[in-house]
């Protein structure tokens, strides 16, 4: 494998950049690794899996062997799977007690890892390194290596990062895995930076045809997407004293409601219920096989609500995080209104 310069593909680490020294040290454990195991978080979304894969692609042809994979659920993610050119993904199972390198992608926590999370302590006892790179805010940093940038748009920005101080060419396969990414996190670039653009623009010159990456991932949805729709808005409940008294809305899918359907399509609900424009916060609690809740929680500005997800043993970014939780789905509300009663405004 080459070697790693301190400045490659017009990339500079400087004091000017907090993370710049993280940086390095990842891109140096990276280019010095000839067996690397990739890991998203649970439930993996374009950015976890994208990020994951762009990494595990450019390892793979530096001559690394690579596997990617979650903890759940058992299979990809049906908008997903294209962006396994190169046969990286492997079942939950395949994944070695102790990696030698275990990179663990846009995950904050070892809990988000699910069945996997016994992985990183493996790795640690056997002597081996674990490189968390991720964008959360609410990150614990529990590897034994970190590139956290909480200012990063998503995780698929570090990603680039790393593979231009790699050297590494962004060509359309490894373009296409991080722009599935940026598209998503960005809420199709409405959260997005000018530098952000400008790597969107590098991606779709490498070759990305945006429609076609999109579409899938955003704009696509079977019949049945649209009974569970109905169902589940027409349950919406609107709080206008909640949260700081700026107002909350929520929803509830229960499994009978999202029978047959893939995980995708219940995460998109959020994205509808954030639309009312009485509520400052938006959430939706997703009923799991196991029994509890996986609550998505969006804000349009003004709130916290990465602080109200800590506060319930969650976490993610200030307008969009999550948790999970037990019980009856109006207990689960009640812990809520409280958390956002205590979270900070922005």
């Amino acid at each position: 494998m080459s070697g790693l310069g301190g400045e490659t593909s017009g990339v500079r680490v400087t004091g000017a950049d907090p993370a710049a020294g993280e940086l390095a040290t990842a891109a140096r454990l990276l280019a010095g690794a000839s067996d690397v195991t990739l890991l998203a978080h649970v439930n993996p979304d374009a950015d976890a899996l994208g990020s994951a894969l762009a990494v595990g692609l450019a390892l793979h042809r530096r001559g690394a062997v690579v596997r990617v994979s979650f903890g759940e659920p058992a299979v990809v993610p049906e908008s997903l799977r294209d962006l396994d050119v190169a046969g990286l993904l492997v079942p939950a199972a395949d994944v070695p007690p102790a990696p030698p390198l275990l990179v663990v992608m846009d995950t904050g926590s070892v809990g988000r890892l699910g069945p996997l999370g016994d992985r990183v302590a493996g790795t640690t006892a056997a002597g081996g390194q674990v490189l968390v790179v991720d964008h959360h805010a609410s990150n614990t940093r529990f590897g034994t290596h970190h590139y956290v940038d909480d200012r990063a748009e998503a995780t698929a920005v570090l990603a680039a990062r790393l593979l231009d101080l790699l050297g590494e060419p962004l060509d359309e396969p490894i373009a296409r895995c991080l722009y599935a990414g940026l598209v998503t996190d960005t809420r199709s670039f409405r959260h997005a930076s000018a530098q952000t653009h400008v790597l969107a623009a590098r991606l779709l010159s490498a070759g990305v045809d945006p429609e076609a990456t999109t579409r899938p991932l955003l704009d696509s949805h079977p019949f049945g997407w649209l009974a569970m729709l109905s169902t589940v808005l027409g349950g919406a409940r609107l709080e206008p004293a909640a949260a700081r008294g700026l107002g909350l809305v929520h929803a509830t899918v229960r499994l009978a409601d999202a029978e047959g359907l893939r995980s995708e399509e219940v995460d998109s609900v959020v994205d509808l219920v954030r639309t009312t424009v009485e509520a400052e916060v938006a959430a939706v609690l997703k009923e799991t096989a196991t029994g509890g809740w996986s609550v998505s929680l969006r804000a349009v500005g003004r709130l916290d609500v990465g602080a109200a997800a800590q506060a319930l043993g969650g976490g993610g970014h200030r307008l969009a995080a999550g948790f999970t939780a037990h019980g009856p789905a109006e207990r689960v509300l009640a812990a809520l209104r409280v958390a956002l009663d205590e979270a900070p405004e922005l």
